[in-house]
């Protein structure tokens, strides 16, 4: 005869409803520490590294997610509290921390050819004589659904993939961080990165009101307000603030009249700037009063700082699109350049489509970065995981819900930020080749912050010879990092 089943036993209360939840294995990896020593040129730093995870819980003390984390500590100092310390992201949405960990502020860089291009594989990592550890301690953070970090069920990811569940979780990251490792009266720093500058940004006015200050905001290839470089109907914005950095673009790629090729690039930029707020504005604003005559004179000016011919930008109606951009300026080569860094070329299959095939500034790095760090965490660090190390999510960049269906504009909360610690510095560093947050982009944003002409000296820019990521560039991570001992020394 057959087997009798077992009947199920009887549920309890709450038990139907846990199992219809998608529940994820948290990695529950305590923070390892491991003890290095990195030989530099000038001196030889001592440091503890940190890595594992933090526990984000709810009000009545459930794990909602685990925030991984690599934190990095100068040995021998003798008044820890009194260091600096400072917190580092990326962007995306959806990126992990490892773009600045192994590029530019952490003790180890991965290896790339001197402008910043892939190298052969096998990929590898060196000492980074531009750390920034000898002037701070650093936590480089992984917001949750990037790197190992990840939402304890799946239903919770909502409520981290968006604007306002993101400020949130990262900054309840950094007070459990000072509190744990007892550092609430050390000087500290925000480091953030593309989406990551709207995030710091909008961290400054939110922690401000829970009695968490900082000395110092470092903003890399910033975005306050994305309404200024969305490119949608109605937006004439982005249109007049990217033209500088087309102009940049065909500098970098001999695609301009011998005329203004010859001219410096800050001073191109400087005059292609002008007459983007200038003539171009006005003409976009005129939108179809705009006459014939005054269409054409426009357009051919607008050919001369961006290298693309006079029927295509007439067919544009003087609206060139960042991606029609980065597929027409060497169309004629089938090869499109970079979003990220407009120095790259990526090779096209096919003239003919309207957008490029991939972003190739985005693919050169990205398994360099990858193979590097999954490496590095578990041989270095002592992570043992089988977990996919997120470098870009696309999981979470589909899933974000901006703020009420909108974009945001965190401008005013780091204006609010200054106004209520009038002490706290703000240092911007910009690409002249970056096409995703272009530099006249960026500084429309600054200057629109209604900042109190008694704190608009604590802001300043600088500006470097590569792209989103100009610490990629060997000369610009040197120049980046003597602006930085100067603006920390000047901050603390």
């Amino acid at each position: 005869m057959p087997e009798e089943k077992a009947k199920p036993e009887p549920k309890k209360d709450g038990e139907a409803a846990d199992s219809k939840e998608k529940r994820r294995k948290l990695q529950g990896i305590e923070p390892v520490e491991t003890h290095h020593e990195l030989s530099l040129k000038k001196h030889t730093l001592k440091y503890t590294a940190r890595a594992g995870f933090m526990l984000l819980k709810d009000e009545f003390d459930e794990t909602e997610a685990e925030v991984f984390f690599t934190a990095y500590e100068l040995e021998g100092v003798q008044d820890r509290a009194a260091r600096p310390l400072t917190f580092a992201f990326n962007g995306g949405p959806g990126s992990a921390s490892v773009w600045l960990h192994m590029g530019a502020l952490g003790p180890k860089r991965v290896v790339m050819e001197e402008e910043g291009w892939m190298p052969a594989p096998p990929y590898r990592y060196e000492g980074n004589e531009r750390t920034w550890l000898d002037q701070t301690d650093l936590v480089f953070i992984d917001p949750v659904g990037t790197g190992f970090s990840r939402a304890a069920k799946e239903e919770l990811d909502k409520k981290f993939c968006g604007f306002k569940g993101d400020i949130e979780s990262v900054g309840e990251f950094i007070r459990l961080y000072l509190t744990r490792y007892k550092r609430w009266s050390s000087p500290l720093f925000l480091a953030g990165e593309s989406y990551g500058t709207t995030r710091a940004a909008g961290l400054a006015g939110h922690l401000v009101d829970k009695g968490i200050t900082f000395n110092g905001i470092v903003l890399i290839s910033t975005v306050l307000d994305f309404g200024a470089i969305r490119f949608m109907p109605a937006n004439d914005l982005p249109f007049q603030l990217f033209v500088p950095t087309y102009a940049a673009t065909a500098w970098y790629h001999r695609r301009l009249a011998d005329k203004l090729q010859e001219r410096p690039l800050p001073d191109l930029m400087a005059e292609v700037r002008v007459w983007s707020e200038g003539e171009l504005t006005l003409a976009l604003m005129k939108g179809d009063r705009l006459d014939a005559k005054e269409r054409r004179r426009v357009a051919r000016k607008l050919c001369d700082y961006t290298g693309l011919v006079l029927d295509y930008v007439l067919g544009t109606n003087l609206r060139i699109n960042i991606y029609h951009f980065c597929k027409e300026l060497l169309r004629e080569e089938k090869r499109s350049v970079g979003r990220l860094d407009s120095r790259f070329k990526g090779i096209e299959a096919l003239a003919v489509t309207e957008r490029p095939e991939f972003d190739p500034s985005m693919l050169a790095i990205t398994p360099p970065y990858t193979s590097a760090f999954n490496h590095y965490v578990r041989s270095e660090l002592g992570i043992e995981t089988d977990l996919t190390y997120e470098t870009l999510s696309s999981k979470v960049n589909e899933k974000w819900e901006w703020e009420k269906g909108t974009m945001p504009a965190t401008g005013e909360a780091l204006r609010s930020a200054i106004a209520k610690n009038p002490y706290t510095k703000v240092f911007v560093g910009q690409g002249y080749y970056d096409l995703a947050t272009p530099l006249f982009a960026t500084e429309y944003m600054l200057s629109h912050m209604n900042v109190d002409p008694e704190h608009r000296a604590n802001i300043e820019m600088r500006c470097y010879e590569a792209g989103h990521m100009f610490y990629l560039d060997v000369k610009s991570l040197a120049a980046f990092r003597a602006d930085i001992d100067r603006f920390i020394e000047q901050a603390v």
